[in-house]
């Protein structure tokens, strides 16, 4: 979690909900600096305060469909970098992978894609807030697991083996090795083993950078 706080704009249709996040959001120490209802006014909030992060739900008014993630992908469009955290009431390959490939020749840091489920879990929601405030790439590890199934069915023989695919849903949520550890109950040098063997069979070199993003990304985009 990021130890500044954080000027955000958050963008829920329900007010219940947004009301809901805003104490949430407060009680960490973050800001929200606009609270709105619907994709076009997350638009011109964004425009006007240039806050630290975006929060935004994928279904908004006025469509009702996916316009917060429209909103989100136009952002990002419009200011490369923009950290922005997009919440799905539902797995949606479909919307992760739209969201996380909008930036074609950058690693695609900064972004989030968590179900809405996650805010029930404190410490995971605010986690994952200041891993992408901090330029970090999150994906719920539900969303990441689906994805695997699906691809792993697809495909005569896996890329990954399924521990191997346990560990990349777990970079994928924000873990760190000591996390994943942890989780899975392995130990340190397992689970280094484990992420050496993901980025190998992925194609990834050491000179790749930020690999635990590039390796995340790879897959989703392959799925």
């Amino acid at each position: 979690m990021s130890a500044r706080q954080l000027r955000i704009v958050l963008a829920e249709d329900s007010a219940l909900v947004r009301a809901g996040i805003e104490e949430l959001l407060a009680k960490f120490g973050h800001q929200v600096v606009r609270s709105v209802g619907d994709a076009e006014t997350l638009i011109t909030a964004v425009e006007e305060c240039g806050p630290d992060l975006v929060i935004t739900d994928v279904q908004m008014p006025p469509g009702h469909g996916d316009d917060g993630l429209r909103a989100a992908l136009r952002l990002r469009r419009a200011r490369p970098g923009l950290p922005v955290l997009v919440l799905s009431q539902y797995v949606a390959k479909a919307y992760a992978k739209e969201l996380f490939a909008l930036d074609g020749s950058a690693p695609g840091g900064s972004l989030g894609y968590l179900l809405k489920d996650r805010i029930g879990e404190l410490s995971e929601f605010v986690s994952a807030i200041g891993t992408v405030a901090a330029g970090g790439i999150v994906i719920d590890s539900q969303v990441v697991r689906h994805i695997m199934t699906e691809r792993d069915r697809s495909h005569h023989k896996q890329v990954l083996s399924s521990r191997e695919s346990e560990v990349l849903a777990l970079m994928a949520a924000g873990h760190s090795n000591a996390m994943i550890c942890g989780e899975l109950h392995l130990s340190d040098g397992a689970v280094a083993k484990h992420i050496g063997n993901i980025f190998s069979k992925l194609g990834l070199s050491p000179d790749d950078g930020n690999r635990r993003v590039l390796a995340v990304l790879a897959y989703l985009r392959d799925a």
